[in-house]
């Protein structure tokens, strides 16, 4: 249930543990930018925050390499209508977040959908056989690192596996919207493929550690000549003058960002250890919400917290028993952990 179908009383007195947001919201810094960035809301053409630059700096690249949206999925959709041109097809695994094979049937193309392996891992020879036994047919390849919703990595070694084995003209697409709350020394951001000039798109996102998902902000680190393939679908007016003074300043504030991170962190870890000690699988995760398996359909004890005003995640077919929660601060997560004994009761 999006905000806008509730009251804002309603929307208020919910716990939202459905969308993977920060509870915490932007940190003082990224507020004093976007309230100084108002006077510029009546312009087109004002001084931007120098957000390109400043996303390049933060990643050690090239401003030719950095292409920014509204939010990160705008960006999936624009990698989705510039390379699944002809019908073609991306190929990725589910569950997964879907958008990118949604946009994909909304451009009239298709996607090749492939098993997660039995210990929730993508399975990194079965895509690199699909592109192969497709070979022609292929527009690029999806990543979603960690993966959502299982919270779980594709290892340094079995990204370097994939391109290493993939023809050089499909490109592969790698979705780091959950990078900053990995701990998993096996995972590496993509990024240095990109200075490599591998056809590698990374992306991310301002909307989880920075707690700007309602501001939209978003952006691709690719090599220039993939940028400049996608920039003709993209109209960088299309993020507003707060987000992108807003990013600027969340990328200098690492000391608030490694806060929160931590924070998450550490109530994910009680309340996974707690649902683990009365009996319910978690699926490890290196992200900032996890699967929990309730050994029955998730879909009615998703309404039954619902009831209790608590939004989580919706069932992700084929997972029907599992259910995934966002982690809310720790208040949240005890009213969660009260609902979820009461509801497992009955």
């Amino acid at each position: 249930m999006m905000g806008g179908r509730v009251s804002n009383s309603e929307y208020d007195a919910l716990v939202k543990l459905c969308f993977n947001e920060n509870p915490y919201g932007p940190p003082p810094s990224v507020l004093d930018a976007m309230t100084g960035a108002f006077k510029y809301a009546n312009r087109y053409g004002y001084p931007d925050g120098g957000i390109v630059e400043a996303i390049a700096v933060h990643h050690g690249v090239s401003p030719e390499n950095v292409l920014i949206g509204s939010g990160s999925s705008e960006i999936l959709d624009i990698v989705g209508t510039t390379f699944l041109v002809d019908h073609k097809k991306v190929v990725g695994v589910e569950p997964t977040f879907s958008a990118v094979y949604e946009h994909a049937t909304g451009l009239k193309a298709s996607a090749v959908r492939l098993a997660l392996r039995a210990d929730f891992h993508q399975d990194i020879p079965a895509i690199i056989k699909a592109v192969t036994d497709n070979r022609g047919e292929i527009g690029f390849v999806y990543l979603c690192n960690p993966n959502n919703p299982t919270g779980v990595i594709v290892t340094k070694e079995e990204v370097k596996q994939l391109l290493d084995a993939l023809p050089a003209d499909v490109p592969v697409l790698i979705d780091e919207a959950y990078h900053h709350f990995v701990e998993n020394p096996a995972y590496a951001t993509s990024i240095p493929y990109v200075s490599e000039g591998r056809p590698v798109i990374v992306t991310r996102t301002f909307s989880k550690i920075a707690a700007m998902a309602g501001m939209r902000l978003g952006y691709a680190i690719a090599p220039a000549n993939l940028i400049q393939k996608m920039g003709p679908y993209i109209d960088v007016m299309n993020v507003n003058a707060l987000a992108k003074w807003g990013g600027a300043a969340a990328l200098k504030d690492t000391a608030a960002l490694n806060k929160v991170r931590s924070d998450i962190l550490q109530t994910r870890k009680k309340t996974t250890s707690a649902l683990e000690n009365m009996g319910y699988a978690v699926i490890p995760s290196e992200a900032n919400f996890f699967m929990v398996n309730l050994r029955r359909p998730a879909g009615p004890v998703i309404q039954g917290f619902r009831k209790r005003g608590i939004l989580v995640g919706r069932p992700f077919p084929p997972m029907f028993e599992y259910m995934r929660v966002s982690v809310g601060k720790p208040d949240e997560m005890e009213r969660f952990m009260s609902a979820f004994e009461a509801l497992m009761k009955a």
